[in-house]
């Protein structure tokens, strides 16, 4: 799988991440971002020209593939706010803690192998009045759907860079020390076991 995951797995990534229906909800969520922002799993740059840039003064930009990162097409030294992208896992974020206003997480948490450990970062380094912005895809409330997500997610996660169908987004959020201010769900148009969507925002508990 190596070929696959360094040459391959990156552009079907961004294939996915930047179809109508997700991009339609990323621009729900990512003008809601203010002050000194993370973003986690920023990918090839998809969120970038949603950023309220009234709103924000400083992006910090973490993701673990710098592959991803370089099919980036926007200039970032002519973003309207500072910048700067970092080689880094969720789990060990280079941060300081309470450096962030706002952290923002969008189609991440069904790929990250530790999600409690993830969340503890994101809250360690979140300012106790800060928000957590996200929109994930995950567990679907039909049980035939989730039969299919459980029964397809061994292989789509080998597959698919560790994205897993079936994560209980909320559940996850909120057992690891933050409190929902707001959550909508809907599917989005697509394949259902992977178009199930929550989006919203939380704080440090």
């Amino acid at each position: 799988m190596g070929l696959y995951n360094k040459y391959i797995l990156p552009t079907l990534i961004d294939f996915a991440c930047k179809q109508n229906p997700a991009m339609r909800q990323r621009e729900k969520v990512i003008p809601l971002a203010t002050g000194k922002v993370l973003e986690i799993g920023i990918g090839s740059g998809l969120n970038l020209p949603l950023y309220n840039i009234e709103n924000v003064k400083h992006l910090t930009a973490i993701d673990p593939s710098k592959k991803l990162w370089h099919k980036n097409i926007i200039d970032t030294k002519n973003l309207p706010f500072e910048f700067e992208f970092i080689e880094a896992f969720a789990e060990n974020i280079p941060a300081d803690n309470s450096s962030f206003d706002t952290v923002v997480i969008t189609y991440t948490l069904c790929s990250i192998s530790d999600t409690n450990k993830a969340l503890e970062e994101i809250r360690r380094v979140l300012k106790q009045n800060g928000k957590l912005i996200f929109c994930e895809h995950g567990k679907a409330p039909d049980r035939g759907i989730q039969k299919w997500q459980d029964m397809i997610n061994p292989l789509w996660k080998q597959v698919g860079g560790g994205c897993n169908l079936n994560r209980n987004i909320p559940l996850i959020i909120e057992a690891n020390g933050f409190k929902m201010n707001t959550m909508e769900t809907m599917y989005i148009p697509g394949w259902k076991p992977v178009s199930f969507n929550y989006w919203g925002t939380a704080h440090p508990s």
